[in-house]
C-alpha cells in the first residue's frame, strides 16, 4: 500500500546541485530500506545510494561517493538526494525504492526492492 513519488529533478549545468524529494505515503510509515536508483539511456538500471531505515547504514555507489548524499526525514516519511558537482554522466531518470519488508538487510540490488517511484529526470549539460 505504499506510493512513493520523487521530485525535484531538472536541467542544470555541470558542477551544480540539486536535492531530489521521494515522498512516501500510506496509511503507516513502513520501517523497511529505501534507495535510490538511476537510469541512464542505454544502460541498466544501477544503485546510487540505500540507506537502513534507521539511518545508521547508507551504501553509495563509488561513483557518486562524496558528491550525492542521502538523508531521510521520518516525520514527514520523505527521503532524499542531495547531488553536489553534478556531472554528464549523473544524467539518468532517478528512481526512488523501498523494500516491503523490515526483515531485510541493506542491498544494492534491485531485486530486493518491492516498491518503486515513477521516477525524476535529471539533466546535466556541460
Amino acid at each position: 500500500q505504499v506510493q512513493l513519488e520523487e521530485s525535484g529533478g531538472g536541467l542544470v549545468q555541470a558542477g551544480a546541485s540539486l536535492r531530489l524529494s521521494c515522498a512516501a505515503s500510506g496509511g503507516t510509515s513502513r520501517r523497511s530500506n529505501m534507495a535510490w536508483f538511476r537510469q541512464s539511456p542505454g544502460k541498466e538500471r544501477e544503485l546510487v545510494a540505500a540507506q537502513t531505515w534507521s539511518g545508521n547504514k547508507t551504501m553509495y555507489a563509488e561513483s557518486v561517493k562524496g558528491r550525492l548524499n542521502v538523508s531521510r526525514d521520518d516525520d514527514r516519511n520523505t527521503l532524499y538526494l542531495k547531488m553536489d558537482g553534478l556531472k554528464s554522466e549523473d544524467t539518468a531518470i532517478y528512481y526512488c525504492a523501498q523494500m516491503s519488508t523490515s526483515a531485510i538487510s541493506l542491498s544494492d540490488s534491485r531485486d530486493w526492492y518491492y516498491y518503486w517511484g515513477q521516477g525524476t529526470q535529471v539533466t546535466v549539460s556541460s
